[in-house]
């Protein structure tokens, strides 16, 4: 058990690293993006346990009163001009959510990546991009050269924190209570 807890540690830090790294300039903007929607619509993507991260903010999004989807989902509308397609993608490679944000873009819609990957394919893509880096990125900056979480943990646990971050931050200038959010809340579970 002392292993894991150690291995908790370790991922606790890069995700602290990970967080602290992030340009206050680049997450601001994302925010105003957001809050700028109006009645216009935001789509979340992601694929795997990216795409379960996505979900989750999705949620958060419909809770605080956003028109918030996820793509791929029967019930999901189409993307018109001026919506918002929220890519996530650690590589920024992900065939299927690279497809997804040309396919925005040809729409009239803007993409929001948020990736470790800078020289990517949704970064040539996206309208901003939020820079959240993972194992491999910070790996690259020699502060995570063995590190213990497999694959994209740290990105996925990152991006995690850093949704539900931002939805604190929305809940504030929007001023939103968990009680508001609570009412639009699934009743049938």
């Amino acid at each position: 058990m002392s292993g894991l807890k150690a291995t908790a540690e370790e991922i606790l830090g890069g995700i602290k690293r990970s967080i602290s790294s992030l340009e206050t300039g680049q997450v601001e903007k994302m925010i105003d993006m957001i809050t700028d929607l109006g009645d216009r619509k935001i789509f979340v993507v992601g694929a795997g346990r990216s795409g379960l991260i996505g979900r989750a903010f999705a949620m958060r999004l419909m809770h605080l009163g956003f028109n918030a989807y996820v793509v791929g989902e029967t019930i999901t509308p189409a993307l018109g001009r001026d919506d918002v397609l929220l890519a996530i993608s650690s590589s920024g490679a992900t065939t299927f959510v690279v497809e997804a944000a040309k396919s925005s873009k040809r729409a009239g819609g803007k993409v929001i990546a948020v990736t470790s990957n800078v020289d990517s394919p949704i970064g040539n893509v996206a309208d901003h991009m939020v820079v959240l880096k993972g194992k491999t990125k910070l790996a690259e900056e020699a502060e995570l050269r063995e590190h213990p979480a497999p694959l994209g943990t740290l990105f996925e646990a990152s991006c995690l924190v850093f949704f539900d971050s931002i939805v604190v931050e929305l809940m504030r200038r929007l001023n939103k209570t968990e009680e508001d959010m609570r009412r639009r809340h699934s009743t049938i579970e």
